[in-house]
């Protein structure tokens, strides 16, 4: 059986002017057309291909990647919107259709949005839809307290941001646990701290048991591993400086290199401050 919106491993079974034609073990065929086919390829090897409907709703093969595969969740960018709903670009020749049903704000176009793909019952088509609750469920949870798991950021709102945990799951990311920037479509580590007996899910983005640094602190120490282990800053530099940036005052810096600097994470030098790299114990 070839599955629409999946990956499929089948077999090369004729070569033709436009394509080459492949199959599953159940004798069901499909096209991949001619610009798709490897250079090196011979009737009865088998071959990866994604597989979904054309633009004229014909089932067609393909050796491009998509951004999100059926029954998943991804962030997509909106390419047009028409009277029929909006199509996001996922990789792949012909947009994928959010309807109009599906979107619980209408979408902008250039806009990028969380989306879950699936396959229609009644039309048979892949569609996306924005209203994640529906796809969402925790009352089977496949997680555990201290389990490291991936994260998909969906929404804010007034206490963090809603992420989808291991793509079933709904978990919730409080923002005074947040030390950096995250943003709706980011995909993110991170692990679960607690499940609520309602079954919902408190994420947090450190491994449990990690000792958090004061924000300041962890702000300069991420602009530090972004800046490859250095920042021409110290305690005597211009407070403009600072604040252009780390977006924080000279105040608040100080006290976060002092914090670094007892921790024994930074040095500090004439010309700015230094990460000191963990040392592995022999």
């Amino acid at each position: 059986m070839i599955e629409l919106g999946r990956y499929n491993t089948l077999t090369v079974l004729r070569d033709t002017r436009v394509g080459l034609f492949l199959g599953s073990a159940e004798e069901a065929e499909i096209l991949l057309p001619l610009k798709y086919v490897p250079s090196s390829c011979e009737i009865g090897d088998t071959l990866e291909v994604f597989c979904y409907l054309d633009s004229e709703e014909r089932p067609v093969a393909t050796t491009l990647k998509p951004g999100i595969l059926r029954d998943n969740f991804a962030a997509l960018k909106v390419m047009e919107v028409n009277q029929h709903g909006a199509f996001m670009d996922w990789g792949l020749e012909k947009n994928l259709l959010v309807p109009f049903r599906e979107q619980p704000v209408q979408m902008q176009e250039g806009n990028e949005y969380v989306v879950y793909c699936y396959l229609d019952p009644k039309s048979e088509r892949l569609v996306a839809s924005a209203r994640l609750d529906r796809f969402l469920d925790n009352t089977a949870l496949s997680v555990t307290a201290g389990q490291k798991v991936s994260l998909l950021v969906y929404k804010e709102t007034p206490l963090g941001f809603g992420v989808v945990v291991d793509s079933r799951h709904d978990g919730l990311l409080f923002r005074d646990q947040i030390h950096r920037k995250v943003a709706v479509g980011n995909a993110l580590a991170g692990y679960v701290k607690a499940i609520r007996p309602d079954q919902k899910l408190d994420i947090v983005l450190e491994p449990i048991g990690y000792r958090k640094l004061e924000p300041a602190a962890e702000r300069i120490l991420e602009e530090l591993r972004a800046s490859g282990g250095t920042l021409p800053l110290h305690d005597k530099s211009d407070p403009q400086k600072i604040q252009d940036r780390l977006q924080m005052s000279k105040k608040v810096f100080k006290k976060g290199i002092g914090i670094l600097y007892r921790e024994r994470k930074i040095e500090i030098r004439p010309d700015g401050i230094y990460q000191i790299e963990a040392q592995s114990p022999e």
